[in-house]
């Protein structure tokens, strides 16, 4: 295979999750419009101008990384609410069924993998998890390409079929693939696929905007109640607040007073208020049963 499968935005959301359930990983090539992805472009670039590089070798000692992207670039929001990419990342984890509720936001991360950094150490993303979860995808992610990704530049690199094998198993250097992409693509791949970020040997920083969602019960990377404060939250489409972590996660997950937290963003809590049950169809109907005379 020399990349993952590449797919158009009208190939629909069936055929990206097909593809990636295959292979673990896949390209829609033309998911942003030159005019989308200009506007994106324009409200990022100061950002990339300010960051500073990482630390440490995992994140990467010549790449810029920020988060807390609807507060520095409004744009980015129709990212996190694709048609295609919000559907798809809802069936693969399960939404509704499989003990996930809800699917949230993981991550909002613009990173610009910049000249002379070497390969990232090839990784999954759900290895961070403390516990044993085979055959069950906890994450997904959405790479937004502002650059053209290519093999020179620091393309995410991935190992195609990683995501179904033994967790002990390390990739050959023939089983990796570079996700060459267009500016304007969004490469996915699941959390449990084996990938990196590629090294850049070009003279120019390689920009893509990730955006990662995961099961709603499980701790985001990114606090964004804090990355996106609740001034500039309210202004956001009511689907995004709740991505950001304003939804309870039923059973009794995320509440504030016992309610919903988007009623808090909205105002509609004071200090005390009325505890819902907040339990799945399911549940309560078992516990109706169990009270029952």
């Amino acid at each position: 295979m020399t990349g993952p499968r590449r797919l158009c935005r009208a190939d629909g959301a069936a055929a990206v999750l097909a593809a990636l359930q295959e292979h673990g990983a896949c390209i829609v090539t033309d998911a942003l419009t030159p005019e989308d992805l200009g506007r994106i472009e324009r409200e990022l670039d100061p950002w990339f101008a300010r960051a500073p590089c990482g630390e440490g070798p995992f994140f990467g000692r010549r790449t810029r990384r920020f988060s807390g992207l609807f507060a520095k670039a409004p744009a980015t929001a129709a990212l996190a609410l694709d048609d295609l990419i919000v559907p798809t990342a809802e069936a693969v984890l399960g939404a509704g069924a499989k003990g996930c509720d809800r699917i949230q936001l993981n991550l909002t991360q613009a990173i610009g993998i910049g000249p002379g950094e070497p390969a990232q150490a090839i990784h999954r993303d759900d290895d961070f998890f403390p516990f044993a979860h085979a055959g069950a995808e906890l994450m997904i992610n959405a790479m937004w390409t502002l650059d053209a990704f290519t093999a020179a530049n620091g393309a995410t690199m991935v190992a195609p079929g990683s995501h179904c094998w033994e967790r002990h198993r390390i990739s050959e250097p023939d089983e990796i693939v570079t996700a060459a992409a267009p500016a304007g693509a969004v490469i996915l791949w699941l959390g449990a696929t084996l990938h990196g970020g590629g090294a850049n040997t070009t003279a120019h920083m390689r920009r893509g905007v990730v955006m990662s969602y995961s099961v709603g019960w499980l701790a985001p990377a990114e606090k964004l109640l804090l990355s996106i404060p609740p001034e500039i939250a309210r202004a956001l489409p009511e689907r995004l607040q709740q991505l950001i972590g304003y939804q309870i996660h039923r059973p009794n997950l995320g509440w504030v007073e016992g309610r919903d937290p988007i009623e808090w963003l909205r105002g509609e809590i004071g200090a005390v208020a009325a505890a819902g049950d907040n339990l799945t169809p399911k549940q309560t109907a078992r516990i109706k049963a169990l009270t029952a005379p």
